[in-house]
């Protein structure tokens, strides 16, 4: 029997499976993400947000932005499980080698702040490129962009950032401002006086007179000038350079006496406080501490400002140490470590309280615990004399003011106001303000016989008026609070029943009566000004050196004339003195001869100093 036959015309032939086509990419969320960052940094940088809220603002889309990649990232099928494990490995890896590697200036935090978004958009970039590809194309590619988002971070320096949290980048072994100035010091002729001009000095004690500059903010360290008028028509009389130098870099300000022009700033590891020819900018003498203290966001040197007292001068440390030191030689009279003092730890920004003097005691801030905050020592000595309890955070000074008739000294921290008899450091009052470690700068002003204006960039402006109380501690009570006006590390000054000073980089006006603002206008950043009260005028140094004349009147802004006084970041207060402005900042500082009202030229008293660095 023969076999069957197969029919095979109705069999179809056997093919070989069909072979998938490689998964595509869908990458859209990871662009859109990248976008949304950028945009969300414009709008951020438009809208008119509290330094805080600016700078938290900015960490929080940087580290959401980065988590949000992330779990995107490791949810895609699209790339495989292995190779999304070895791009994560790359990416801490990568963090690694930059945190320890970058300079100190950069570092972890600045890797939070900026590093997330600028990785995302490397990969994202990258990913829409070659979303089609294969997966150990896509992988390779995303290692190289993970590597060119990484390496820009080895070989920067950040140089601090300004009131908007905008840093200022340069290459990481370039040579800085204060490199510069160690080398110009170093290759000039010693600048120290002759020795008969120090000893002729010596024989005799200083005092202050008429037209002098005391101390941080002048008398009262109200940032008023009284007594004084300068032509306000710029076009035919300008301010005039009488001389201009590089310093070292510092926040300080300045005491004027007589002839003689006192400031605090940074040597390489050595703090200086430093007397110089005020019309001359030549060095009369410098007292050196071996101390330095410096910060990813101000850089490094002493933050606040000496004070003159009865032939002496009172200077504080950023790292805590406070001299009394003889105004016309630079002798020590005597030294205080305030940090071991108190047992505080060093704050963020290094000490920047401004020693007070009030009778036979200076006064300085120190945020110790338990009632170490502000100490009071002898000015004999230099042997505390009381203590009282702060809060454990503060950048502002001791204030001294006379609520009735009773003199206090004001200090405001993290915890709020609080008043304390100078004498004895007894507590008089107290006004407590939330939230706890929240830095506050600006100085208390008194407005009338019991009313304070204090403010802050998270409290705004508010009004307390005190009720007195013989027999135990006064009673504050909040007359009106207003976010109007919000002092970040800008002081504000008062005329007339009007508060001037910055909001968020802004000119104010506020009735100090209401809390209403009158106007705002003028962006100067966060620079700072003084009050010319016989003329109603402010002068104000905006945050990157500029002189601007405003009108002091509560009806408009009004700017009155302008010239380019520094260069670079100034946070520092400027002093107007003896018809001359003094102005300075980490890296340079200038004196400008005024011209008095219905003058075109202005005579400079002294020649200008052939040796300075003028530019």
């Amino acid at each position: 029997m023969s076999a069957p036959q197969i029919a095979t015309e109705s069999i179809p032939p056997l093919q070989a499976p069909a072979a998938q086509s490689p998964r595509v990419l869908r990458v859209w969320p990871a662009v859109v993400l990248a976008a949304a960052y950028w945009v969300a940094m414009v709008v951020i940088s438009q809208l008119d947000l509290p330094i805080f809220a600016g700078f938290f603002s900015s960490v929080g889309a940087s580290v959401l932005t980065g988590l949000l990649f992330s779990i995107w990232f490791l949810t895609r099928r699209a790339i495989p499980g292995t190779n999304r494990l070895l791009l994560v490995l790359a990416v801490v890896v990568g963090a690694m080698v930059v945190g320890f590697g970058s300079d100190k200036s950069v570092g972890f935090q600045g890797l939070l702040f900026i590093g997330p978004p600028l990785l995302v958009t490397a990969c994202a970039i990258w990913l829409l490129i070659a979303r089609k590809w294969s997966p150990t194309a896509i992988r390779n590619g995303l290692v190289v962009a993970l590597a060119l988002a990484w390496a820009p971070f080895l070989l920067v320096r950040i140089n601090g950032v300004d009131g908007d949290q905008q840093a200022s980048i340069s290459g990481r072994w370039s040579t800085t401002a204060e490199d510069r100035y160690l080398a110009e010091r170093a290759s000039a002729a010693p600048k120290s006086p002759a020795p008969q001009s120090v000893e002729s000095a010596a024989n005799h004690t200083l005092a202050l007179a008429p037209g002098d500059w005391p101390g941080f903010r002048g008398e009262n360290r109200q940032g008023e000038l009284h007594g004084a008028k300068i032509a306000t028509d710029w076009k035919a009389a300008p301010p005039k350079l009488v001389w201009k130098q590089h310093i070292g870099p510092a926040w300080s300000s300045f005491v004027v006496l007589g002839n003689r022009l006192f400031t605090q700033e940074q040597r390489g590891e050595e703090e200086a406080v430093v007397c110089l020819d005020a019309a001359t900018g030549k060095e009369q003498w410098a007292h050196l501490d071996k101390a330095r203290f410096s910060d990813g966001q101000a850089g490094a040197g002493p933050r606040s400002s000496p004070v003159f007292d009865k032939g002496r001068i009172y200077a504080m440390g950023a790292t805590g140490v406070v001299n009394c030191l003889d105004a016309a030689t630079g002798r020590v009279l005597w030294a205080r470590d305030a940090l071991a003092d108190s047992g505080a730890s060093k704050p963020m920004w290094g000490f920047s309280s401004s020693p007070l003097v009030v009778g036979d005691l200076v006064i300085v801030y120190a945020g110790g615990p338990g009632d170490k905050g502000l100490l009071a020592y002898r000015v004999a000595d230099g042997k505390p004399a009381w203590s009282v309890a702060t809060g454990p955070v503060s950048y502002s000074s001791p204030q001294l003011v006379t609520l009735g008739k009773e003199a206090q000294v004001l200090l405001l921290s993290d915890a709020g106001l609080i008043a304390v008899n100078p004498t004895s450091g007894k507590l008089r009052w107290t006004y407590e303000t939330p939230p706890r470690q929240m830095w506050r700068v600006a100085q208390p002003r008194q407005v009338a016989e019991s009313s304070i204006v204090l403010g802050s960039e998270d409290l705004g402006l508010m009004r307390l008026d005190l009720t007195p109380h013989s027999d135990g501690p006064w009673t504050p009570t909040v007359a009106w609070t207003t976010r109007a006006l919000r002092p970040a590390y800008n002081d504000f000054v008062y005329q007339d029943g009007f508060i001037y000073g910055f909001d968020e980089g802004f000119c104010c006006c506020v009735d100090a009566k209401t809390g209403t603002r009158q106007w705002k206008g003028g962006r100067y950043g966060h620079g700072q000004l003084i009050l010319l009260a016989d003329q109603k005028l402010l002068f104000v140094i905006s945050e990157y050196g500029a002189g601007v004349l405003v009108s002091a009147r509560p009806d408009k802004h009004e700017e009155l004339g302008r010239f380019e006084a520094i260069s670079g970041k100034t946070w520092n207060h400027p002093v107007i003195a003896r018809g001359r402005l003094y102005a300075r900042n980490s890296e340079e500082i200038a004196c400008y001869q005024l011209a008095m009202p219905d003058t075109h030229t202005a005579q400079v008293s002294q020649p200008r100093a052939s040796g300075g660095a003028v530019r």
